[in-house]
């Protein structure tokens, strides 16, 4: 690595730090440093364990338990053994707590606001915020089930339809295409799965059953920050994983030459390209997959 690329992270690590506020003693003005904040966050968008806010956080034991007890003491969080497991402690805000929670919401949602309002240029700016965050967060990527009617699930298939009509040489119609938010596409018949980065859908992938040992992959897409890091064939992984559960034996799946990356994707993992099988206007290359039952992820 060039001292010129070592110099140029490091100058964007102290931006970042001086931005949003890390070495405050008050951050944001509520009285308390920024690692107490966070820990008061994850809590209030939902993580309780105790544990799994120490992993979300990259804490280590003592940094958590102190961060925890300084909460504690201001009232704003209660902790009391998991109920499955007594070794393990969840945390929940107090009314308080709740409190301090929606502010620091509106403020830093304010603070987000006023920066972006002074940019030139926000959606590049934002598109690269999305890399640098993918790229930090890529081993905490999940993937979900989900509706296919959901808000996360429709978001991937809103950006995915636009970028097929985007490089599509004709454009792309829905109308003229399988949409997924059939019965088809969720359980007990098929399933549909979104990845998320920190609550932020990037990806999705969907499979069509009719009850029979044979499925359909459908509506892969990986948002544009988020390629190159293997999601894509994490999502076909837990796909295969889903017609497994479901007794499928064998994977269909359908796409257009102006796909490459996805075309090579399926080269690479063990699909054979077969005839057409069936009457949508769009796809140039079928492809086929025997699954092994035995298989794990």
């Amino acid at each position: 690595m060039t001292i010129t690329a070592i110099r140029r992270f490091r100058r964007f690590s102290r931006a970042v730090t001086r931005e949003v506020g890390a070495l405050d003693d008050s951050f944001l003005g509520r009285g308390r440093p920024l690692g107490a904040a966070r820990v008061l966050n994850a809590i209030g968008h939902g993580r309780e364990d105790v544990a799994d806010i120490r992993d979300y956080l990259n804490l280590d034991s003592g940094l958590m338990s102190r961060l925890l007890r300084s909460l504690e003491d201001e009232g704003l969080v209660a902790t009391k053994p998991h109920p499955e497991d007594g070794r393990r402690r969840v945390a929940q805000l107090t009314a308080d707590g709740r409190r301090e929670f929606a502010a620091y919401e509106e403020l830093s949602d304010a603070r987000a606001g006023t920066f972006l309002s002074g940019q030139h240029g926000t959606e590049a700016l934002l598109a690269a915020m999305d890399l640098i965050a993918t790229a930090i967060g890529r081993q905490d990527i999940g993937i979900e089930r989900a509706d296919p009617a959901n808000d996360d699930a429709r978001s991937c298939l809103e950006a995915y339809y636009a970028e097929l009509a985007e490089r599509f040489e004709d454009g792309f119609d829905v109308s003229l295409s399988r949409d997924p938010d059939a019965a088809d596409m969720r359980p007990p018949r098929g399933a549909f799965l979104v990845a998320s980065s920190d609550g932020l859908p990037v990806g999705c992938v969907g499979l069509k059953g009719n009850g029979t040992e044979t499925g359909e992959v459908k509506r892969l897409w990986v948002a544009r920050h988020a390629r190159g890091i293997g999601l894509g064939k994490r999502l076909m992984r837990a796909v295969e994983d889903e017609a497994r559960a479901l007794s499928m034996r064998v994977l269909r799946l359908d796409t257009n030459r102006a796909l490459p990356e996805a075309y090579a994707l399926y080269k690479r993992d063990g699909w054979t390209e077969i005839d057409r099988f069936n009457d949508d206007p769009y796809p140039d290359h079928f492809f086929e997959k025997r699954l092994d039952i035995a298989a794990t992820a």
